[in-house]
């Protein structure tokens, strides 16, 4: 049962801190790339859909259990004129057959799957050979003194932000079932446990 923070808060949450300018320069940049039959991992309230080029995508079809943002999301694909299909369910097992994707693509999401190794495997089995991951997403950031405050400040952050964690090792889980073909890591403006971001390509 969802409960009131989940239902009302936390959409105002994400709405707010992942509609940012410099987070959403990141997903203009990227986005656009996206070709195909697209899946989306974690949809959230439709921040990408205005950076999908129409003319470049058939469909979206998008997984994301928190079913209380998915309204705000499928509102946004229509003012796109993007074809979206969102599934109330969490990543680690995906109702697609092997192949049948042309991009995945997955925007601050690895932080909050309870389990992204699996995620990601799942990812790999339903994208066809030849076929492309983009993903922006924050994480374990490069300096041990900023590490310890992501650590740190984990338990809260898992609390009050759908299980979200701020020390994901991005580069490491994607390589886990990918292979990386281009990978910008850096900081964007704001707190540096919290803004470290891996943007990358791979297939």
């Amino acid at each position: 049962m969802v409960s009131p923070y989940e239902r009302y808060v936390l959409p105002w949450l994400f709405e707010h801190a992942c509609g940012v300018g410099p987070i959403q320069q990141k997903r203009a940049g990227l986005v656009p790339r996206a070709q195909g039959r697209v899946l989306e991992i974690g949809i959230g309230t439709g921040h990408n859909m205005a950076f999908y080029d129409a003319d470049r995508v058939t469909e979206v079809i998008a997984v994301d259990p928190a079913e209380q943002m998915h309204d705000k999301a499928r509102a946004r694909a229509a003012a796109a004129g993007i074809d979206v299909r969102v599934l109330g369910l969490s990543a680690e097992s995906i109702p697609l057959e092997d192949g049948e994707i042309d991009t995945v693509v997955t925007t601050f999401t690895l932080c909050s799957i309870p389990d992204p190794a699996a995620a990601l495997a799942e990812m790999r089995r339903v994208l066809r050979p030849g076929g492309e991951l983009l993903f922006c997403e924050h994480g374990l950031a490069p300096t041990d003194r900023v590490r310890k405050w992501q650590r740190r400040l984990n338990p809260v952050q898992r609390r009050i932000a759908g299980g979200c964690q701020f020390d994901r090792d991005v580069p490491s889980l994607v390589r886990g079932s990918f292979e990386v073909t281009t990978l910008e890591e850096g900081y964007f403006p704001g707190p540096k446990f919290a803004s470290y971001l891996y943007t990358g390509t791979a297939g």
